[in-house]
């Protein structure tokens, strides 16, 4: 268990000092402004993808073991043309109207966004189906050279070609999504040989009612996380946006423990029927990802204020305040990846839903009342309001479902004995068990 975690954390730091180098190249060598394009094109694709992954998302990691493998990509395939070409004609219609259009997409962009969206949509159906599959290695990999490939292509855009503005950024998404995506094809192609499509109306029709509700519940997750760009962007403009936008990003890289973590345990419930197992296990889970969270969220909230400004140049002297202001947010932000995935992974997702939803409202009201006093730094402790209440929900209704009680969240003997016996493991040359589920749920009922 703990291996497979360890290596898609390895992978997650690796992206995250990937991550720091795109950070610095950004911030440095095109100045907030530009940084601050870049982020809203992304955040754009975001919003796409949404859709996308009404079907290319966690259901197609949920229904991998169920499906044939030429059923899901004939169903795949077809929802993300339909996505696209409605995001074409919706992005004409808003072009008659200028102003509001190019303050959600940058001008000149809206090519690119569609373009990084089907390339995506080519990467993301790979890797959900080798997670379905449980090939959690040859997922790391494959993104392992997706932010490699986007890294040394910034870099060889900025430096060699001299391109100083968000087309270096973009120009790198492109190179890592269609590298990884074309290796990605390669590897999933032999699941494909002589299978016929299953009925296409009838598995459509189901993945879209499971899928349509974790969207909507990413839809509403996303705007939970990122509405405050918009808002900025209309009190501050892009230059502000560059700032929070960096921000933001060092923030997230505490996220890579409880992401790391999700997968795994996503992949590992998908596939099994035992749902005390899948509750203890997500319960033991939430525990380490929130304490190492903790840790991580407390280093970077202690560095000086002139560290990020020697970093990332004098206009980002902000992201240490921006940091303090997010720290307790990231933290249950991990809390709330693993919760999600126990939901999704259960076969309940509206619970997500509803969470995020509860969210949005605490998100709307502290957004637009804080953000205008306090600009950036309001828009941080919104985050951190909005995903403590979240998490607060999430606990509730899965301390309801599973009847857990609030004492167990408590760090236990027992628990720390379970992560030293699995840390062994990575050092064992035997195998480690694929579903220790006894070792869960055992040391965790003793309490």
């Amino acid at each position: 268990m703990f291996r497979k975690i360890f290596g898609t954390l390895g992978t997650r730091i690796l992206n995250a000092i990937c991550g720091f180098f795109t950070l610095w190249l950004g911030t440095n060598m095109l100045g907030a402004e530009q940084w601050g394009v870049s982020g809203i094109v992304l955040l754009d694709v975001s919003f796409v993808l949404i859709a996308v992954e009404v079907l290319l998302g966690s259901g197609m990691v949920y229904f991998t073991p169920k499906k044939k493998a030429s059923t899901l990509l004939a169903v795949s395939l077809t929802w993300s043309m339909l996505v696209i070409a409605a995001t074409a004609v919706l992005f004409r219609i808003l072009s008659f109207f200028p102003d509001f259009y190019h303050n959600i997409v940058p001008e000149g962009y809206a090519g690119a966004v569609l373009g990084l969206t089907f390339m995506y949509c080519i990467l993301n159906f790979n890797n959900n189906f080798l997670l379905g599959k449980e090939r959690v290695r040859t997922f790391n990999i494959l993104f392992v050279i997706q932010f490699c490939t986007q890294l040394t292509t910034m870099a060889v855009l900025i430096f060699v070609f001299g391109i100083r503005d968000a087309r270096a950024f973009v120009g790198s998404l492109f190179a890592g999504y269609t590298l990884s995506a074309i290796i990605g094809i390669i590897t999933v192609a032999p699941y494909f040989k002589g299978e016929t499509i299953e009925d296409f109306k009838a598995s459509f029709v189901e993945m879209f009612k499971y899928g349509i509700v974790i969207q909507m519940s990413t839809l509403v997750h996303i705007l939970n996380k990122r509405l405050s760009y918009f808002v900025i962007t209309k009190f501050g403009g892009y230059n502000a946006v560059g700032i929070y936008n960096s921000g933001t990003q060092v923030s997230e890289s505490v996220k890579l423990v409880g992401h790391s973590i999700s997968l795994v345990q996503f992949s590992r419930i998908s596939n099994s029927s035992d749902k005390d197992y899948s509750a203890h296990l997500t319960l033991f889970f939430i525990k380490i990802a929130v304490v190492i969270s903790v840790l991580c969220m407390a280093v970077l909230c202690l560095l000086p204020t002139r560290f990020f400004c020697w970093l990332f140049g004098p206009e980002f002297g902000a992201v240490k305040l921006i940091l303090v202001a997010l720290a307790p947010g990231m933290v249950c932000l991990s809390a709330n990846s693993i919760f999600s995935h126990y939901f999704s992974g259960t076969g309940v997702p509206k619970y997500n839903l509803y969470a995020s939803l509860v969210g949005l409202a605490v998100t709307i009201v502290s957004v637009y009342v804080l953000v205008p006093l306090y600009g950036y730094i309001g828009a941080g402790a919104a985050t951190s309001v909005t995903f403590i209440i979240i998490v607060v929900y999430q606990w509730i209704v899965f301390k309801k479902d599973t009847g857990i009680r609030t004492r167990e969240l408590l760090v236990t003997k027992s628990d720390c004995k379970l992560v030293v016996e699995e840390t062994k493991n990575l050092f064992r040359r035997s195998q480690v068990p694929s579903q220790p589920s006894g070792a869960v749920k055992n040391e965790q009922t003793k309490q």
